[in-house]
């Protein structure tokens, strides 16, 4: 009697688990790098040459966002202070501290330092920061709290439905010129519905939800 299956049947039970074997290998890698705070970056914090606590400079000290990132009004980045900058007020402050060495020997070689990138979006998005300060829109919104952090950590998720929520409804976040870098401002009840949307009017702000307006 014939047999009922052709003879290469016999072999695919193996190739099925072999295969499921390899597919769940696959998954199980693309999870482990893909979901891991490094790559969505909510929660990502990594160690950094010098210990710069936000929550000393900018909270308690009250030193102004853009002391240190001076560039942020008027370019697409918000730039990271050169040595030069932090020694301004440490040639007196911690003059000698050994945990400014570093920070010491960059001001006199020129060499940067080696800080770790932590905000980082990618490459096929167009983001910049001057456009949006100079329209209201604090660094509170993408940063969090930036102003209460001993050691900065990514604090949202920069996925396009985050960056959507607000170019839909921008009076929601928008707030008065001389509140953008007032980290500790909260709105009063009904601002949005108040004078968000007078902002958004009088500032003509395009929040586009066009393709093009990130994806250059």
């Amino acid at each position: 009697m014939s047999d009922i299956f052709p003879k290469w049947t016999n072999k695919l039970p193996g190739r099925i688990i072999v295969g499921g074997l390899l597919v769940g290998c696959a998954l199980t890698a693309g999870v482990d790098y893909y979901f891991t705070p490094k790559y969505t970056r909510v929660g990502y914090q990594p160690v950094q040459p010098i210990s710069f606590p936000h929550s000393v400079h900018a909270d308690q000290l009250g030193i102004d966002c853009r002391y240190c990132h001076n560039g942020v009004e008027k370019s697409w980045y918000s730039n990271v202070p050169q040595a030069e900058t932090c020694m301004n007020c440490h040639k007196q402050v911690l003059a000698t501290d050994p945990r400014l060495e570093l920070v010491r020997e960059s001001a006199a070689s020129g060499k940067p330092i080696p800080w770790v990138q932590i905000h980082k979006l990618p490459d096929y998005v167009y983001f910049n920061h001057s456009v949006h300060v100079n329209r209201g829109i604090s660094c509170f919104h993408c940063h969090g709290q930036i102003n209460k952090m001993d050691e900065v950590r990514h604090d949202k998720s920069f996925s396009m439905s985050f960056c959507l929520e607000c170019h839909r409804d921008p009076a929601a976040k928008i707030r008065p010129p001389e509140e953008v870098f007032n980290l500790n401002w909260q709105p009063p009840e009904n601002f949005a519905k108040d004078k968000g949307v007078k902002f958004v009017h009088d500032w003509k702000v395009n929040a586009s939800q066009n393709c093009s307006a990130c994806h250059r």
